[in-house]
């Protein structure tokens, strides 16, 4: 099925969007920090073909949208995108990464309008900084590899060894994930990096790590087995912590389990979402 573009004015930005019009609740993807909108783009069609109600949208300083001019919030404009896309009834949000955290900011600003959550090695707003030695050990040495490289302004080399981090795993070998997904995230984060990273722009300050009991909605946190093991440690926490979630691992899969396997995360969002 394919998708209709839509724009979302938000204060200071216009987002930019696919959506494939089906029935029931409304389904919002909010991609990763190292991502754009068109990650969806596999599992939007299959959601879409099943007569699911599916958006998925760039925010700010990613894909077509461009960095921002001054201050903002993204759950600020999240909560904008569920005002023209569900003005009537709760959605559904499923965010991976930094996307992630960006829902479950949602929940906490606005229970009203989400009607649950499925998360993806969520990144959670207020969770504390790493250990810098730890998290090195913890990517296999890719994490100061990346450091190296963008500080020497090596900016190619920083995206190759980003996408083999978080799409083949920290101890997988390069290449794992080929073909035209691997071809997909190369081009989408050399756009986050030719902006600068916007990932620290646009904090809600909710600090969502200090407050997840207070997120009644039905959830379910899923990570990659062969993602950061900080990220899987960290993702079944949130789920223990989480009152009405459940947990489940990906066998076989990283950070960015949709790009290389979009049938099993659709089946895993139908399955959740009836």
């Amino acid at each position: 099925m394919t998708y209709e573009p839509v724009e979302i004015a938000t204060p200071g930005a216009t987002l930019v969007g696919d959506r494939w019009n089906g029935a029931g609740a409304t389904i919002v993807l909010l991609h990763a920090g190292v991502c754009d909108r068109r990650c969806w783009r596999e599992v939007g069609a299959r959601l879409g073909a099943a007569g699911r109600d599916v958006v998925a949208y760039d925010r700010r300083g990613f894909g077509d949208v461009s960095p921002p001019g001054g201050p903002f919030r993204h759950v600020d404009d999240l909560l904008a995108v569920l005002d023209a896309v569900s003005p009537d009834a709760p959605a559904w949000l499923v965010g991976s990464s930094m996307g992630g955290e960006v829902a479950l900011d949602a929940a906490l600003e606005a229970p009203e309008r989400v009607a649950g959550l499925v998360l993806l090695a969520p990144a959670i707003s207020g969770d504390p900084e790493p250990d810098e030695e730890a998290y090195n050990a913890a990517t296999d040495g890719l994490a100061d590899a990346i450091d190296a490289a963008w500080t020497a302004g090596a900016l190619e080399e920083c995206n190759r060894l980003e996408v083999r981090l978080w799409l083949d795993g920290p101890a997988e070998p390069e290449g794992r994930v080929s073909g035209p997904p691997r071809e997909l995230a190369l081009d989408m984060n050399r756009i986050v990096i030719a902006n600068g990273e916007p990932d620290a722009d646009g904090a809600s300050g909710v600090d969502a790590g200090s407050r997840v009991d207070e997120i009644a909605n039905q959830a379910i946190v899923a990570c990659g087995e062969l993602d950061v093991a900080i990220k899987v440690r960290r993702s079944a926490e949130l789920a223990g912590a989480l009152p009405n979630a459940t947990y489940q691992t990906l066998p076989g899969r990283a950070h960015l389990p949709y790009l290389e396997a979009p049938d099993e995360i659709a089946a895993l969002i139908m399955a959740e979402v009836v």
